[in-house]
């Protein structure tokens, strides 16, 4: 009995491919930080969000697949001349994102291109503008001025461009080696310098501490000589203060022991006599000089009785 061949089972199993063709393509699950865009007979249509999706079949296609995550793009080494025609390389590394997928699509042909070059050209335009030096020591001014000339540029291709690092600025060789011996030169300049410094605080230091020694010793001198004449002072008023007291004391006893007025005289002049040999002593007159003045009166005239009676006693004897 000859075999049959059963073409229904050909045909479902046909169906069934091509129905999980038309299902591969035209279902769509949209990953989280993506977007798809899908366009309709060739016109954008629509911006596909995370999640799951069916298409039209034959009449919408998927014309992207955009990833909105921060990218890193790391440049090749763009050659530059700076103001001072030092030829050097610069390594960047730009960081950005995707604010608008539509416009990055249908904006720009080519979008990394299109960064790149934009890049290369802007860090040509600043090197340009700085010396070697300035490039080297103003690597954040730099990166702050590509990074906001690069982000307003691409802004209508809804690009965000976030930083803009520089990695390494290098050099020709013959420029380092220059630039080593400059530094060497520099560093010895400064050491040099600083010892000078040195020595100059230190010569300042010691002539400031011997100065202040000499005032030291100095006020150290004039305060010993004013203790001494001090105490000098202290001893002559202590030593006039006793004499003093032993005078009041001696006049005291001469008061209460009933003197004349002629001995209370003699005495005090004898006292005044004694205090005025010292010259460091000052005299003054007592409160009682009219009396003591009376006194001398009296004692003069006592003087001149005891001169004139000796004189009778000559004559007489010459007489005999």
């Amino acid at each position: 009995m000859p075999l049959t061949f059963n073409w229904s089972i050909v045909w479902w199993v046909v169906g069934i491919v091509v129905v999980l063709i038309f299902a591969l393509r035209y279902i769509i699950i949209v990953r989280q930080s993506t977007a798809v865009i899908v366009e309709r007979l060739g016109k954008f249509s629509r911006e596909l969000k995370p999640g799951l999706h069916f298409l039209i079949p034959i009449l919408d296609s998927v014309r992207a697949v955009v990833d909105l995550r921060e990218q890193a793009w790391d440049y090749p080494p763009q050659a530059v001349i700076t103001k001072d025609n030092v030829p050097t390389s610069i390594d960047i590394v730009l960081y950005y994102y995707l604010t608008d997928p539509v416009k990055s699509v249908y904006e720009v042909r080519n979008l990394n291109e299109a960064i790149l070059k934009l890049t290369m050209t802007s860090i040509r335009n600043i090197s340009g503008s700085l010396n070697l030096d300035e490039l080297l020591v103003s690597r954040e001014n730099v990166n702050n001025e590509l990074t906001q000339i690069v982000d307003v540029a691409t802004d209508p291709w809804g690009v965000k461009v976030t930083r803009a690092e520089i990695k390494s600025v290098n050099p020709p060789a013959e420029i380092l080696e220059a630039m080593t011996r400059q530094m060497k030169a520099e560093r010895t300049k400064r050491a040099v310098i600083l010892e000078a410094e040195g020595q100059k605080e230190a010569e300042i230091n010691k002539a400031e501490g011997e100065k202040q020694a000499a005032i030291l010793r100095a006020e150290g001198d004039r305060q010993q000589r004013i203790l001494s004449a001090e105490g000098e002072a202290q001893a002559l008023i202590t030593v006039a203060n006793a004499r003093k007291e032993a005078t009041i004391a001696y006049f005291q006893g001469i008061h209460e022991g009933g003197a004349s007025q002629d001995v209370l005289a003699l005495k005090y002049m004898e006292t005044l006599e004694a205090i005025s040999a010292n010259p460091a002593n000052k005299v003054f007159l007592p409160y009682e000089s009219s009396a003591l003045l009376g006194s001398l009166g009296t004692i003069k005239e006592l003087f001149k009785d005891v001169s004139s009676e000796p004189a009778p006693l000559v004559s007489k004897a010459k007489g005999k």
